[in-house]
C-alpha cells in the first residue's frame, strides 16, 4: 500500500511521525508532503521535518491512503488548503482508506465525511453537525475511514491503518519490534 501524509505548518509532529514510523516498520510505503512549496515544514512545538515532496510534486490519486495529523494550527492550515480537502473528499468517495487524527477528524466532519460513520477525534474537536457518532476510544475505523483521538492515541491509530495491510503475523513483528505486546509482562 501507498500512504501519504499531508504536513501543514502547526502540525502535530508524534502524531505525523509516529504513523509514519509504524507504518513504515510495516512495509508501507509511507510519503511526507508538504503543502507548501518548500520542504521544511515547523511543527506545533517548533521541529523542523523535512517533507519528501511537496503538494505540486505529487498525486493524491496514485496513494492508497491519505492521512491528516493534527495540531490546531496544522489543522486549520490543511483545512484551508483546498488542494487537500478536494483530494480527502475525492479519496473517500472512490472507497479508498482517509485518515485522520486529533483535531484533523474535523476536516472530514465539514467535508461530510464522517456522517453516518463512528469517529473520534481530540474532545471538543467533534461535533454533531457532521452526522457521525463520535466515540471516546482511542481509534476507531468505520469502513474506509480510520480517526484517532490525539498524540496519545497515534500508535493505536497506526495500528489501525497497519491492519487494512498486514497479515497477524506481520502485525505481531511490528508490535514486538516496538515492544507493543502486553503480555511480555505475564
Amino acid at each position: 500500500m501507498k500512504c501519504l501524509i499531508y504536513l501543514a505548518e502547526g502540525f502535530e509532529e508524534c502524531e505525523a511521525l509516529i504513523t509514519v514510523d509504524l507504518l513504515r516498520r510495516g512495509g508501507m510505503t509511507i510519503d511526507m508532503v508538504s503543502i507548501t512549496d518548500e520542504k521544511l515544514v515547523r511543527s506545533s512545538h517548533q521541529v523542523g521535518i523535512m517533507a519528501d515532496y511537496v503538494l505540486k510534486e505529487v498525486d493524491p490519486c496514485d496513494y492508497d491512503v491519505l492521512i491528516m495529523p493534527g495540531g490546531k494550527l496544522g489543522t486549520s492550515n490543511l483545512e484551508a488548503c483546498s488542494a487537500v480537502t478536494e483530494a480527502m473528499k475525492k479519496h473517500f468517495e472512490a472507497g479508498k482508506l482517509t485518515c485522520a487524527i486529533c483535531a484533523a477528524p474535523s476536516i472530514l466532519g465539514h467535508l461530510g465525511i464522517l456522517n453516518g460513520k463512528k469517529y473520534t477525534c481530540f474532545p471538543g474537536f467533534d461535533d454533531e453537525s457532521y452526522g457521525g457518532d463520535y466515540q471516546m476510544k482511542l481509534a476507531v475505523k468505520d469502513g474506509n475511514v480510520i480517526t484517532g483521538r490525539g498524540m496519545g492515541a497515534t500508535i493505536e491509530f497506526a495500528r489501525e491503518i497497519l491492519k487494512t495491510a498486514l497479515n497477524e503475523e506481520e502485525m505481531k513483528a511490528v508490535e514486538n519490534g516496538i515492544q507493543y505486546e502486553h503480555t511480555f509482562d505475564k
